[in-house]
């Protein structure tokens, strides 16, 4: 972890990646008894993937939507980050293992430090709240015609998300993440 003079604020972030794409996943919905709602499935496997992070302390969040999950993307996505972190703030951003979270040539922003989550314990990441909700709100039961429309929804799902601060802030709060509160 890098060295910060004493007065420097601390953010904290939570960052993730979701697939979005033509094989899309299925949710409830609500119909009259003895009905059978539609529920369109595709067979195509065209996808993208929403790298995602919030700050729920704010009540903000960075996103890109990209065509692969790697070290590049993951380097980008960490550049976004670092523009949405408040002016003159240290963000600590906390991750999962991904290969693509602990290449050795995975370049870090000077005003962010990363800190990955123990293995298996994506309970511990916010995000994965996020990814649910964006897929019951915006993402799930629909089919996609193109690669642009899956790249069209993605995006607007994660405008839906950044339009509503306090659904960030009750997704993402977590008692143990709290800096300068007793």
């Amino acid at each position: 972890m890098k060295t910060l003079p004493e007065d420097t604020p601390i953010e904290i972030w939570f960052q993730d990646e979701a697939r979005v794409g033509q094989k899309n996943g299925l949710v409830y919905q609500w119909a009259a008894t003895g009905t059978r709602p539609r529920q369109p499935k595709d067979q195509r496997y065209e996808n993208a993937y929403i790298f995602g992070a919030i700050c729920p302390q704010r009540g903000v969040g960075a996103a890109l939507v990209l065509p692969y999950a790697n070290a590049q993307s993951m380097a980008l996505h960490l550049a976004e980050i670092s523009r949405t972190v408040a002016p003159g703030a240290h963000g600590i951003v906390t991750l999962d293992r991904a290969g693509w979270h602990i290449a050795h040539d995975l370049a870090i922003p000077g005003n962010l430090s990363l800190i990955h989550l123990p293995s298996r314990s994506p309970e511990l990441n916010p995000v994965e709240n996020i990814w649910q909700y964006l897929r019951q709100t915006c993402l799930s039961n629909r089919v996609f015609d193109t690669y642009d429309d899956i790249l069209d929804a993605s995006c607007q799902a994660w405008r839906h998300l950044v339009e509503r601060p306090w659904k960030i802030m009750s997704i993402g709060l977590r008692p143990w993440a709290a800096i300068g509160q007793s």
